[in-house]
């Protein structure tokens, strides 16, 4: 089966590059899924988990936490404020950002604040969803 080329970057580090055969990744539209030849696309990501076929029976899940992604000639640029990949990810911590966003959700009187904790929260879920917990 063809292949297209996935390069995710953050301000920090280049966190992903290889080959894959399709990409399934949470827009602000809703669920993208790329593969191979794709037609160009400028899309913007929303937090969460960025599913990653390598081949038929290999699978990977990276958490990002918003930014955008662009398709063209065969290659996917995710440019993220931060993406991680499940080794990288302290679950502990990542359980304790969700209780305090979920904490701040309830206690939220301010659409800003509001805002925020929930930004932290599907930041937060789609860590401990990227290591296989809910």
């Amino acid at each position: 089966m063809s292949s297209i080329k996935l390069d995710i970057v953050t301000p920090e580090r280049k966190v992903y590059s290889q080959e894959v055969q399709m990409v399934i990744a949470r827009a602000v539209t809703g669920q993208l899924g790329i593969l191979p030849n794709h037609a160009p696309l400028l899309a913007n990501l929303e937090p969460g988990l960025m599913r990653v076929k390598i081949n038929e029976s290999d699978e990977e899940q990276i958490a990002i936490s918003g930014g955008f992604l662009e398709v063209a000639d065969n290659i996917i640029t995710v440019l993220a404020r931060t993406a991680e990949l499940p080794a990288e990810i302290d679950v502990s911590r990542a359980q304790s950002a969700r209780r305090r966003a979920e904490e701040r959700l309830q206690e939220s009187q301010d659409k800003v604040d509001y805002a925020r904790a929930k930004a932290a929260l599907d930041r937060a879920m789609a860590r401990l969803q990227a290591v296989g917990r809910k």
